[in-house]
């Protein structure tokens, strides 16, 4: 194990490296952001990683969701990346589930942090709920057309927002791999016990073809 993680163990040390075979995480969501996600976490060296999503892979959503082929279309997302998961990495496990976020969340599996990969506002809602119901931290994350979204709730609501069944407009792939990357690092650093900003909002935006990022405090309860 030291040999595959090697670069990593440089960065944060062994011991840290090998608690993280210990955690468990869970996904909710494994299209464009659950993607990237998976890839960035899956070969982390988590323990465990449960991948919730009841959907199959689409053709029109392929360009964005980087763990899928042309061929995939049909199949079940979280079965996918699972396989391509324990592929990649010998030392994750990675566990799919292919049911809609209530059926998970009635199965009382404990995890250590709740990433939410969704793509819209009122299953977000459920899952802040289902968070704060169960004393488990989450980290939110949305994309639409060149801008994005992450916070990592602990203490905040998600009532803060606007809850909607408002659906995203068209999205630019890159910014999904951003906003999934800014989740992923705050999932690694709070998993190995590095400080992380906990209820700040990240608000990512490209324009005029400059990149910038807005910070914002979410009110706690």
């Amino acid at each position: 194990m030291s040999n595959y993680f090697l670069r990593q163990i440089q960065l944060w040390g062994e011991d840290a490296q090998n608690n993280l075979q210990n955690k468990k995480i869970a996904i909710i969501g494994c299209g464009g952001l659950g993607s990237s996600l998976s890839m960035a976490l899956g070969t982390s060296g988590i323990g465990t990683i449960y991948l919730v999503d009841f959907d199959t892979v689409t053709l029109h959503n392929i360009h964005r969701q980087i763990a899928f082929k042309v061929e995939d279309v049909n199949k079940p997302k979280a079965e996918l990346i699972a396989k391509l998961l324990e592929q990649k990495c010998p030392f994750v496990k990675a566990i799919p589930k292919v049911m809609y976020f209530d059926e998970f969340t009635k199965e009382n599996i404990k995890v250590d942090l709740i990433i939410d990969a969704m793509d819209n506002l009122p299953t977000r809602k459920a899952i802040g709920e289902y968070a704060k119901k169960c004393n488990t931290p989450w980290i939110y994350g949305s994309v639409e057309e060149f801008h994005g979204q992450v916070c990592f709730f602990d203490k905040a609501n998600f009532d803060a927002f606007k809850i909607t069944d408002r659906k995203p407009g068209g999205i630019a792939a890159p910014i999904i791999m951003q906003v999934a990357s800014l989740q992923a690092n705050l999932a690694i650093r709070y998993l190995i016990g590095l400080e992380v900003k906990k209820d700040l909002l990240y608000y990512l935006n490209y324009k005029n073809g400059e990149f910038d990022i807005q910070k914002y405090n979410m009110p706690t309860n």
